[in-house]
């Protein structure tokens, strides 16, 4: 998952700007014109690290010298230097908190899909745990890729990359069938076609209409083994894509991925994450 950098550049410099307004006053006053710098940035727990690729192409932007320690998904303990940065000092401060919060969120939500993966996987080792659209607005790309890092499934990047059904649109419709029908009838044969149901009655609908994938959503556990259960005695559990969501979290994982689906997809993964701790360091005023 990468884009040219000619457009990650005009997002990355669009996060800057709205930091700096017109300019960094106490920098330009505390900080000589043509003084140079180096300076580190350190992990202060451990976790996975996603961000590199961004920061350094920011960085460099700046006239800033850029030496990366470690590789986006590289795990690191506490203390760890992941970045050494030599150049202009004010304009390492000026970008310090972009560079930080860009490091810390995506590395964040890096270090969290990890962890859920390996959860699910100690009991499915064939399952996808996936991202969802529950992004911070703007930040869609970092927040994918982060999952990406992780080791998950971004699932949709964005409302053109497949037809899903959810229930406002079953509403509208005036059901799951004739939804399908619709959808099936106008989409491209290039997209493939989920649909959100919550019962089973929904879901057995979806399956006969030849849908690809099948979101259960917010289903109790036992709820969804039923599920399973009836579309494996009609024949068409080894046609669709089973995936669950809804309510997981670290703690419960497990248990979605014991009742044996093939796809857990979670809001928690970017809505919940916690920034990974970082902080950058000036270690060397250069003399001229």
């Amino acid at each position: 998952m990468s884009l040219p950098n000619l457009v990650l550049r005009e997002k990355l410099r669009k996060m800057l700007e709205e930091d700096l307004g017109f300019g960094d006053i106490t920098t330009e006053i505390v900080v000589p014109e043509n003084l140079m710098a180096k300076a580190q940035i350190i992990v202060k727990e451990s976790g996975f690290i996603a961000g590199i690729e961004e920061a350094s192409i920011l960085l460099k932007e700046l006239d800033i010298n850029v030496k990366s320690k470690v590789k986006d998904g590289s795990k690191v303990n506490a203390g760890t230097v992941i970045m050494e940065i030599e150049g202009p000092a004010r304009s390492i401060l000026m970008c310090e908190r972009t560079i930080l919060n860009l490091l810390m969120r995506m590395s964040g939500i890096a270090t969290l899909t990890n962890l859920m993966v390996e959860r699910a996987r100690e009991v499915n080792p064939k399952i996808t745990v996936a991202g969802t659209r529950k992004t911070v607005p703007g930040l869609r790309y970092f927040d994918k890729k982060a999952i990406k890092i992780g080791g998950g499934d971004t699932h949709r990047l964005r409302l053109d990359d497949c037809a899903l059904i959810k229930d406002n649109h079953i509403v509208v419709a005036g059901g799951v069938k004739e939804a399908i029908k619709r959808v099936k009838e106008a989409v491209s044969f290039t997209k493939k076609i989920e649909v959100e149901v919550q019962s089973i009655e929904g879901a057995l609908i979806a399956a006969k209409e030849g849908v690809d994938i099948i979101m259960l959503d917010n289903m109790k556990l036992e709820e969804i083994k039923e599920v399973i259960k009836k579309l494996e005695e009609e024949g068409l559990r080894d046609k669709v894509l089973i995936e669950v969501s809804g309510g997981i979290t670290p703690e419960n994982i497990k248990e979605y991925a014991e009742t044996g689906v093939d796809i857990i997809s979670l809001g928690y993964l970017t809505h919940s994450v916690k920034a990974l701790d970082m902080s950058l360091k000036i270690t060397e005023i250069i003399k001229e």
